[in-house]
């Protein structure tokens, strides 16, 4: 039914913004058990759909940007490049993904979200097929294609958990969330795992490449027909404040005065530099590990053994779904008790994986197994935060900046985190090489001591967690009370009839 009375519309300004002291802000703990109902014009059925659908696009991308390491020593041995040269191939893709987040965050904040992934996705499909066609004397064309595939990754990641978070609210979107999330753990392990199938029965690395652009052609179907443009906000707002969009410096500005933004995005980036140097080197690495030993011979011609992207993967996908759903379980538990329990589980969760990572690294030198038990236990700590650390940008940000909040978010912690991390491991194992050149056993040796650089990245971004924790109680009342249209102080607003 309408209404002819006027209904404020409350424009968010950096003059509110500023207005909001968050000393003054209730304490009382934010309900977590709020209505998750939503929006009248979407069913029930179809945000149910929508996730699903988002979840399949999701499990492709990571699939993707993962089977490139899942069959590197063949790479390696098509190109004849050495391990630095290897890592600028995760690195570029990594680089278009974050200098082009921001720019499909500006867009997912203002225009059509749907229309935007749509593009994002053809983009990611015909240059991750064209990949698959560079031949020996053309490494050049791989790294161009490489990175052109982040423009999909771009568009479509800091996009689609802005889509959920208009569809949930309270427990129902952190674990609509959760189930988004966890196909990162998933997708990435099914991604060597296939990848390293396919080059083994076809005998040739670059069909690997061609087996998810077939399976993102479904994907741009489902997208085109059963993803909705749900309104921003719908689900947060309730009957408070309907909110615009504000320029973009408001939008910065309004997101560095965040502390629990800024940290945790900290926080973040320092996981992302661990995982993206372990998810890359490691199957290498492990491949080395057993050429010491002798447990098997050094690779010359393709198809190298993909025994240990196998196995790598296999353990990648388990502990990613057992680590997300513990992480949320835990959180759901303990969050109306303790305000804080968020930022605190991300913090033990890096800071808990870094000894494991560090024994790991230590033992695979002796122990295959040992190995990758310590590697199983870390890579279960560390997804403990993958779907909270989504679920706390949600909440600590107002739905009108969530998408240049995820944009920014991914800019920084790919370019202090997974951007370089591949390339520098592989660079200081490249400077380690002069010191006993043509040995198997040195060609380990060089890695590993490249590797011990990611416990200590771990153990800082452990303390970054921590310190969110400190603010993000505050930081997510001002939110909500902006979201509202409920403000400590008088908020700036016009009004329009409805």
């Amino acid at each position: 039914m309408t209404s002819n009375q006027p209904r404020p519309r409350t424009r968010l300004s950096l003059r509110s913004i500023s207005s909001v002291h968050y000393d003054s802000l209730s304490s009382e703990p934010p309900d977590s058990d709020a209505p998750s109902m939503q929006t009248n014009s979407i069913s029930q059925k179809r945000s149910y759909i929508t996730v699903a659908v988002l979840c399949y696009i999701n499990l492709l991308n990571y699939m993707d940007r993962y089977t490139i390491a899942g069959v590197l020593l063949s790479i390696q041995n098509y190109f004849g490049i050495s391990d630095s040269t290897s890592g600028l191939l995760q690195t570029v893709f990594i680089c278009s993904f974050m200098f082009l987040a921001p720019v499909f965050g500006y867009l997912g904040d203002r225009y059509n979200r749907k229309l935007i992934m749509i593009v994002g996705m053809v983009v990611w499909i015909v240059t991750t097929l064209g990949s698959s066609f560079v031949k020996n004397s053309h490494f050049w064309i791989l790294v161009l294609t490489r990175a052109l595939v982040g423009t999909g990754e771009a568009s479509y990641s800091t996009i689609a958990p802005t889509i959920i978070g208009d569809l949930f609210t309270g427990n129902k979107r952190t674990l609509m969330i959760s189930f988004f999330y966890i196909f990162i753990p998933v997708g990435s392990g099914l991604g060597y795992i296939l990848g390293a199938t396919i080059a083994n029965a076809t005998g040739d690395w670059r069909w690997a490449l061609r087996f998810s652009p077939a399976l993102g052609g479904l994907g741009l179907l489902l997208l085109m027909f059963l993803i909705p443009e749900p309104p921003r906000g719908a689900s947060d707002n309730k009957g408070g404040a309907a909110m615009e969009s504000t320029t973009y410096i408001e939008d910065v500005k309004y997101l560095l005065k965040n502390r629990s933004f800024v940290w945790s995005s900290l926080g973040v980036t320092a996981m992302a530099f661990v995982t993206g140097a372990l998810a890359f080197w490691t199957p290498t690495f492990l491949s080395r590990a057993q050429v010491t030993q002798g447990l098997r011979p050094p690779c010359k011609e393709e198809p190298c053994n993909p025994l240990d992207s196998y196995i790598f993967g296999a353990i990648t996908v388990v502990t990613g779904i057992v680590g997300v759903f513990l992480g949320t379980f835990i959180s759901k538990k303990l969050r109306d008790r303790l305000p804080n329990v968020d930022p605190i589980i991300c913090a033990v969760g890096m800071l808990s994986s870094s000894p494991c990572f560090f024994m790991a690294i230590i033992l695979a030198g002796t122990s295959i197994p040992a190995a990758y038990t310590f590697i199983a236990i870390g890579e279960t700590l560390l997804s403990l935060n993958w779907a909270i650390l989504a679920d706390i940008l949600l909440y600590v940000v107002v739905p009108t900046r969530r998408a240049t909040a995820e944009a920014l978010q991914i800019m920084v912690c790919h370019l202090l985190g997974d951007a370089g991390s591949p390339y520098l491991i592989g660079a200081i194992s490249d400077a380690l090489l002069k010191y006993d050149p043509g040995s198997p056993s040195w060609d380990f040796r060089r890695l590993e001591y490249s590797f011990l650089l990611c416990p200590l990245i771990g153990i800082l971004g452990g303390l970054f967690f921590l310190t969110t924790s400190l603010y993000i109680k505050e930081d997510r009342k001002a939110a909500e009370l902006l979201t509202s249209g409920q403000a400590a102080e008088p908020l700036e607003t016009t009004t329009e009839s409805v």
